[in-house]
């Protein structure tokens, strides 16, 4: 993928996935693998730091003789995605007019195309 998610990109994106069902660490790596390219590496320090604004709490689940950690989106976090939401449909709409544009709106200041 040629565009970097940034740090509000990713953390919209982890609110999302959590939207509709807790998860742990594995399952929502991969969920954000197939849309981002994005590594459990990255995706650790964004939970930790959205646990500590209050966006995501957390509760652990014997699996196999271990602990899972599972991630669960809070009522702060809820409205964040809301937020979140109607920016990226404000941004998503701006970007498609100038990338997906047939014509040019960049001018030189008298009214033609800069060349």
């Amino acid at each position: 993928m040629v565009f970097q998610a940034g740090a509000a990109l990713l953390d919209a994106c982890v609110l999302s996935a959590l939207r509709h069902e807790d998860a742990y660490g594995y399952v929502l790596t991969q969920t954000l693998m197939s849309t981002l390219e994005i590594s459990e590496s990255t995706l650790y320090p964004v939970l930790r730091r959205l646990q500590k604004d209050a966006l995501l709490s957390t509760y652990d689940r014997p699996h196999m003789g271990r602990n899972r950690r599972y991630y669960r989106i809070t009522d702060e976090g809820l409205a964040q995605a809301d937020v979140y939401r109607a920016a990226w449909q404000e941004y998503k709409g701006r970007i498609d007019s100038l990338i997906l544009s047939e014509s040019s709106v960049i001018a030189d200041g008298k009214g033609g195309r800069q060349a």
